[in-house]
This record gives structure tokens, sequence and C-alpha cells, in this order.
């Protein structure tokens, strides 16, 4: 896996659209494109969708005169990597697809298939802020929150395919309802959503949550209530994490990252006041953006074919 030639087809599916590359094994994109998802066409479109984009990659590549040598999809929700299935999706409408099957039959080529935020701390735990580090959660905080918690450059999948949720710790028993339907999840208080959501209803008028950060920073004594609050839930579940899992570095990545200090300060103080025993984790921003799936999506697809190549 040396020559310059080769390379990875990597897709990073979303609800609303496809981020896609091809991805030498040293890391480096020698090409990009971005494609709609259309969920709302049924998952048998969207499937259907991922393979032609997935085979005019390969295409694009040959025609470049590089050599495909493997496939990597990233998809949101429950995955398991070992079957190769997209077990279930509220995003995107999958029920137990046998997507990476799929894959390596339309395009003749080894494949892989990861949920899409550990493959994003893969990449982050590989080749970006977390590299070298060993120990490593990622969490992603976005419309939601989940993590990848990578040791060594692995990234657990669990039992079941749903390591990571870290979303749904429990952290405000009498807050805010869940989309998973219970009460207090650390995502129904601290994500980027509910940061917004949290501040429309007291405000009586909408509001994003980098506005509620603008508005903080500004000296807005409501909209600095709604972040303390955020931060504070967010300190809660990264103290568990750490109790959990005690890794060196805390990656955070997702819109809500993009706060920057007015996000990491606080945040850093507060999960200090958290930890007694535990050492306390370095706290950095991602850096890799959003060419983290896909990057992640194209070293697991390596991974698979190195364990196949044994």
């Amino acid at each position: 896996m040396n020559g310059r030639d080769e390379v990875v087809v990597a897709l990073d599916v979303g609800g609303t659209g496809m981020k896609c590359a091809l991805v030498r094994p040293d890391g480096t994109t020698v090409h990009t494109e971005r494609h709609a998802t259309d969920a709302g066409r049924g998952p048998d479109a969207v499937v259907g969708t991922i393979l032609d984009v997935a085979e005019g990659l390969a295409g694009t590549a040959r025609a470049a005169g590089h050599t495909p040598v493997a496939c990597g999809i990233a998809v949101p929700g429950v995955v398991d990597e070992t079957r190769g299935a997209a077990v279930w999706s509220a995003n995107v409408g999958f029920r137990d697809v046998p997507l990476r099957e799929l894959a390596a039959t339309r395009l003749g080529l080894p494949a892989a298939l990861g949920h899409d935020v550990r493959v994003g701390g893969l990449a982050e735990a590989r080749l970006g802020a977390g590299r070298d580090a060993g120990h490593v959660l990622f969490v992603a905080i976005g419309t939601g929150i989940a993590a990848a918690h990578v040791v060594d450059g692995s990234a657990a999948t669990g039992a079941h395919g749903a390591a990571g949720e870290i979303g749904h710790i429990l952290v405000r028993p009498d807050g805010p309802r869940c989309g998973c339907g219970r009460v207090g999840c650390l995502e129904a208080v601290a994500s980027a959503s509910a940061i917004g959501r949290r501040y429309t209803e007291l405000a009586g008028a909408p509001a994003t949550a980098a506005e509620v950060a603008d508005r903080a920073a500004a000296g807005e004594r409501l909209a600095g209530d709604v972040w303390r609050e955020a931060v504070e839930a967010l300190a809660d579940g990264l103290a568990t994490g750490q109790a959990l899992f005690d890794v060196a570095t805390v990656v955070l990545g997702g819109g809500l990252a993009q706060a920057g200090p007015r996000l990491f300060d606080p945040l850093r103080g507060a999960l200090r006041e958290r930890l007694t025993f535990h050492r306390e984790p370095r706290l950095v921003a991602a850096a890799l953006g959003d060419e983290a799936g896909c990057l992640g999506a194209a070293l697991l697809a390596l991974d698979t074919l190195a364990k196949e190549s044994r």
C-alpha cells in the first residue's frame, strides 16, 4: 500500500448530503465531491445513490490514473461493523441494510461500513487533533451529541454497534425530553439544537446556538444563562466519560465546537471542578473539519483490507 496511485473510495453519508473523496493510504485526499442524499425518497433510493456515487468515484479514480483498492462508507445511526450492516438510522431511514456487501459487489472491491461519528473519531485520533494521544474521546456536538472512544488507533464499537452514545447519558432528571423518548439526556440540554430551542422558548424569538453564544459573549443575561446551563451539562457528560474511559485527550467537533474559547474556556473550568482523582484530559477542538468522516471511512477500509491480507 505504498504506491502513489492507490486510493480508497470514501463516502460520508448524512441525512441531507454525502461528502465523498478519493483518499490515499497516507491520508491525503486527491479528489472530493458532494452529492445530495435526499433521504425523503426512501432508503432504497438512498442506497441506490450511494452505490452509484461510489461506482462513479471508482471510475473517476481510474480515469485519473489511480487504482481504487477499497471502499469505505460512513453512515449515521446504529451500525454493525462486523456484519457490515446499517442497522437503524432515523436520518436516512435504513433498517438492517447490508451496505458493505452491496458496495463490495457493485465495485468489486473490499469494503467497510462504519458509524459516522466513530470514523470521524478514528480520523481525529490518527490524523487530527488527537494524534499520538493513544487514548482519545472524540465528541461531536451538533444536532445531537455522540462520541467515539479510540484506543491506539482503533474505535470501540460495542456489543451491538451502539458504543459512544454519550448524548444519552442522563444529566438532568428533571430536564427536557430527548428525541429518544427519555427525559434529561445530555443532548436534550447541551446539543446545538437544544441550546437554540431553549433560548427560543425563553426569549420568544428564534435563535441558533451560534447566535446564543454571540449574545452571551456580548453580555445578554438570558443568552448567558442558557449558554452556562449547556456548558454545565456538557461538563457533567464529559466527567462521566472521563470516569469511564480515562482518556488522555478529549476532542470536540461538530458545530458547537466552532464557538472556540467561548465554549472551551468555561468548559475546561467546569470539567476541572468535577474531577477528583481522575486525571484531567487535554480538551481540544477537532482539526479535520467536515473531512473527518471521509478520512475515517478510508482508514476503516484500509484496516479491513489489512486484516483480509493477513
